[in-house]
């Protein structure tokens, strides 16, 4: 291993204070080029390297190890190992279509859940909520008591520290209700396991995938989805959702345009048509 590989992963380590696993990464994916072209890495050029990373066709493992090799030369030039900073493009990546239910599937799932128990109407109304909301898992399983006042949700341990108000339509609310009205304990939070503690995120990715088939996260984007389907501006989305930058709750427009095309292709006579 060169010396400056070396001076990089220990200032990834002490400085930057990334994480064992982290540096493992970073240490694997540069090691390889310098055992691959048996020289120090800092003394390969652009055509060299992008000559190994073309094996890769996946684009998002080679834009990690480009990712990886971009703050190696950046870190190098500000040491000044290197006269002159390189930063090598990465790989263009379409954009994916976020995974959401329709309502109809979620109402589906809803309908197979046994609310003769406190824990039924508890996983009723968790998943009512996630899609009622669009809070992040992280968020809903923070929520105390007073962090619902009437029709208005206090989301108040949000990512990033910031803090909202949204709007919870009234079948959430009572379904809540019901549930913590059977709830068989006394607790300022609201999400219960059945020993009486906070509800684990592992547990309630078990809830929304034994009757939905996803993640609970999936409920968040098909949260937004609904909106966006339904007519709601873009940045009425972006405060709902709190997201920080408009261009992260862009990608449901993609599907807004999806919904349109499909339209087209179905609707219009020429649609169908080969000239």
């Amino acid at each position: 291993m060169s010396k400056e590989l070396e001076a990089f992963l220990e200032y990834i380590l002490v400085t930057k204070t990334l994480s064992k696993k982290s540096v493992e990464a970073y240490k694997g994916d540069l090691l390889q080029l310098e055992e691959k072209f048996q020289k120090p890495l800092i003394s390969l050029d652009t055509p060299t390297i992008l000559s190994l990373l073309s094996e890769y066709k996946n684009k998002r493992t080679l834009n990690r190890k480009l990712s990886s090799i971009n703050a190696f030369f950046d870190f190098c030039y500000k040491e000044e190992f290197l006269a002159e900073k390189t930063k090598i493009k990465s790989a263009k990546i379409p954009k994916l279509l976020p995974k959401f239910l329709s309502y109809e599937a979620i109402q589906s799932g809803l309908s197979m859940i046994d609310r003769s128990t406190w824990i039924g109407k508890r996983d009723y109304a968790l998943i009512l909520f996630l899609y009622a909301s669009g809070a992040r898992i992280s968020e809903c399983l923070e929520l105390s008591l007073g962090d619902i006042d009437g029709e208005w949700l206090y989301i108040r341990h949000a990512k990033g520290q910031k803090e909202r108000i949204v709007p919870l339509a009234q079948v959430a609310k009572d379904a809540i209700d019901e549930y913590l009205g059977e709830l068989p304990f006394e607790k300022d939070f609201i999400w219960c396991n059945y020993k009486g503690g906070k509800l684990s995120r592992i547990s309630a990715f078990k809830i929304t995938q034994k009757y939905l088939g996803v993640s609970p996260h999936v409920l968040r984007h098909s949260y937004a989805t609904s909106l966006i389907r339904g007519g709601a501006d873009i940045r009425v989305v972006q405060e709902l959702l709190g997201h920080s930058s408009l261009l992260t709750t862009q990608i449901y427009t993609h599907i807004q345009k999806q919904d349109l095309k499909d339209t087209v292709d179905v609707c219009h006579p020429m649609a169908k048509e080969n000239l």
